[in-house]
């Protein structure tokens, strides 16, 4: 907390820098990235390659195809990304990879490469939690000290903050996560999900002049979003999005999809303002890091933006470079506890599809 008298970081600079791989397919995105931890104790990102895997509009990503397409790029992606490095295997100290949360059957997918290569080049494993993965990178990549971190993806929504080597949920969604809540809509209106569903919606609510009432649902520290969904699905049931129930607008006007996709961003990021906002308060933070998938929205970073400048704050993010799901911050997260002593051992080196935030150590930490 500002002004408390902060313990020294018990990560030293290396003696010897480091090399580390991460690999990340918690869900419709492979991931493979080589981090190094220099003797003068900086990190650089000597590569970081993804590809994802992209359905036709209207359709989600199912567990098992979306495992297919890791399996089928797995290879490409690991060369290229150790290719790029200009690095080879026998010069890393550890392969990283996600250990969860995620879907099933990709993480699986990802397990089963890091440990085919941690048995060919006789490397240790380290398993990474995704969530984690995202704080450490967006820290590293920002500079944030001690923020109140809003994770914001396809399948996480917590507001989380850091104490005694743990990072804190102090509030989370109680159904679905914002990233899920966006996606299902793009299915609905059928966006394209080229690049990303939620890049889709934001560019469209851009265009959006009307703001349609939806539930706000904010539950103390939590949010529920599911309720918000049906809400806004019913304005779809007529062809012309015409209004139901008692919103009164000019005879002949009409709802537009973009006006739907901008009352959906705003209605549901002024509630993620709100939660953060009062974890900000509840530790004495004036830093807010997001991250994850949906961090890349603009109009998100915006309103928090103005939330912070109104507490004297300020707001940290990434681009789409390292918001969205990637290889480098599970590495990043790996190396940091490799340096700490913990490795996964072989048998150990299983998935989970709810790994929470706030079971891992966070040895590296003060």
């Amino acid at each position: 907390m500002p002004g408390r008298h902060r313990k020294p970081s018990p990560l030293k600079a290396p003696e010897t820098a480091y090399l580390a791989l991460g690999l990340e397919g918690s869900a419709n995105k492979l991931g493979a990235g080589v981090i190094k931890h220099d003797t003068d104790g900086s990190t650089s990102v000597l590569s970081n390659i993804r590809h994802t895997y992209i359905t036709p509009p209207g359709e989600g990503f199912l567990p098992r195809d979306t495992a297919q397409h890791h399996r089928d790029w797995a290879l490409t992606v690991v060369q290229d990304a150790i290719n790029k490095a200009a690095v080879s295997m026998n010069d890393l100290d550890c392969i990283c990879y996600t250990k969860g949360p995620g879907m099933g059957a990709p993480l699986q997918s990802v397990a089963l490469v890091a440990r085919t290569l941690a048995l060919l080049f006789n490397k240790p494993l380290v398993g990474v939690n995704h969530c984690v993965g995202h704080i450490e990178m967006g820290r590293e990549i920002t500079g944030a000290q001690n923020p109140v971190v809003l994770y914001v993806s396809g399948g996480n929504t917590q507001v989380i903050a850091y104490s005694r080597q743990c990072y804190r949920i102090f509030g989370e969604t109680l159904d679905i996560a914002v990233g899920n809540c966006l996606d299902r809509f793009a299915r609905v209106i059928n966006i394209s999900n080229d690049p990303s569903p939620g890049y889709n919606i934001e560019q469209k609510a851009k265009k959006g002049k009307r703001l349609v009432p939806l539930p706000y649902t904010t539950k103390g520290m939590d949010v529920s979003l599911s309720g918000i969904l049906t809400s806004i699905e019913a304005y779809t049931v007529d062809a012309r999005y015409r209004p139901r129930g008692d919103y009164d607008i000019d005879s002949g006007d009409i709802i537009t999809p973009a006006d739907l996709c901008f009352s959906l961003q705003e209605t549901v990021f002024a509630m993620l303002v709100e939660i953060t906002e009062r974890a900000m308060a509840h530790i004495g933070s004036k830093e807010v890091l997001i991250v994850g998938g949906v961090g890349c929205n603009e109009r998100l970073q915006e309103m928090m933006g103005l939330m912070a400048q109104e507490r004297d704050g300020q707001v940290f993010a990434t681009d789409e470079r390292f918001c969205i799901d990637n290889g480098i911050m599970i590495a990043q997260a790996g190396l940091l506890s490799y340096r700490m002593g913990h490795i996964t051992p072989l048998p150990d080196s299983t998935c989970t599809q709810r790994f929470r935030t706030d079971e891992v150590h966070v040895a590296w930490r003060p």
